[in-house]
């Protein structure tokens, strides 16, 4: 979900180290799936002689990790390749995908998508295999309390009040007020949002989407509000009341001028993309890949089990290709 400010060449020596660093990041909760959980063949499928290792992207956050364990179960079950998890920044992520090394990511957010990135797609290295199925959003959010402390808060402008700054202000923004972004690699134009809407406010970075979890609880706790970089769908966003803080509209393409970049973050389609050299490789996963799926009702149902409830994410990707057979047979025929 990240704006990146890099060079290509960087990213392509990202995608190698972390490529080597990473790869069989395949959980071992991922050997749940039984013939219980998934259907050992689906009628009018491909037969199930798959040979060749798949290698799928995971990215830093809860509906990726879900996403390919199902992607995993399915494919391993139904195909019989076997599927390594690759764990990589989504800055190396598509240099990666273009040279083979990493087959397929099911979940790009369109927001990130760099004029870098699209130029794979565009020599033909990388193909976009099509929408996901699931409607994202990132923003600004703020908890329910600051809309409570501060209904002014209703519009952006809210922002601008010194006294709502102060009540943002931690230890470490002195009598700035804090925004909190997430992980530096995500999308996020935060520190040109704080400086171009002239906000007197600072920057932090809390590393993850945990971390900004635990903010939430604490400083809710504390009844302090905060202002963070989050998304929907979301489990938290339903669980914490999280309320998204509408910005202007942006005057610029922020993805093409980040420095520029004065206003909200535009509705994502959500779509995959796969490495060229996946068909030849295995035309079967190939195809199941653009037939696959993930809803935003999808994400819904099962962000909550992982997000708020601590469940490995292997698990419940199991249980949801229990309870839909119907809709992922479909993507083997």
């Amino acid at each position: 979900m990240g704006i990146r400010n890099r060079k290509i060449a960087v990213g392509l020596l990202a995608a190698s180290a972390m490529l080597l660093a990473a790869c069989g990041g395949s959980d071992s909760a991922t050997e749940v799936a039984t013939e219980e959980t998934v259907a050992a063949e689906t009628a009018g499928a491909p037969a199930c002689s798959g040979t060749e290792t798949i290698k799928i992207a995971r990215n830093n956050w809860t509906a990726s990790a879900i996403e390919v364990e199902i992607v995993k179960q399915l494919i391993e079950t139904n195909l019989c390749n076997p599927v390594e998890i690759v764990d990589i920044d989504e800055n190396a992520m598509i240099p990666g995908m273009s040279t083979g090394d990493i087959d397929a990511n099911v979940e790009v957010w369109p927001s990130g998508f760099t004029a870098e990135e699209q130029a794979f797609i565009d020599d033909g290295s990388v193909v976009n295999m099509g929408t996901l199925g699931a409607i994202g959003k990132i923003g600004w959010f703020v908890t329910p309390n600051a809309l409570e402390q501060f209904p002014q808060l209703a519009t952006w402008e809210g922002l601008k009040d010194p006294a709502v700054a102060k009540a943002f202000a931690t230890a470490a923004t002195g009598s700035k007020g804090r925004m909190l972004a997430m992980d530096p690699s995500f999308s996020g134009y935060e520190e040109q949002l704080v400086k171009n809407l002239k906000l007197d406010f600072k920057v932090q970075y809390s590393g993850s989407e945990a971390a900004t979890q635990a903010e939430i609880i604490a400083l809710t706790e504390a009844k302090k509000p905060v202002i963070m970089y989050y998304w929907m769908p979301s489990a938290a966003v339903g669980k914490y009341g999280l309320i998204n803080l509408a910005l202007p509209k942006a005057s610029v393409d922020c993805a093409l001028e980040a420095d520029k970049c004065d206003g909200d973050y535009p509705e994502d389609v959500l779509f995959k993309v796969a490495s060229a050299k996946l068909e030849a490789k295995d035309a079967n996963v190939f195809k199941f890949l653009k037939k696959y799926q993930m809803t935003t009702d999808d994400q819904l149902g099962t962000l909550p089990a992982v997000e708020i409830d601590g469940r490995p994410a292997a698990e419940v990707a199991a249980e949801w290709i229990a309870a839909n057979k119907a809709t992922w047979s479909e993507w083997f025929k």
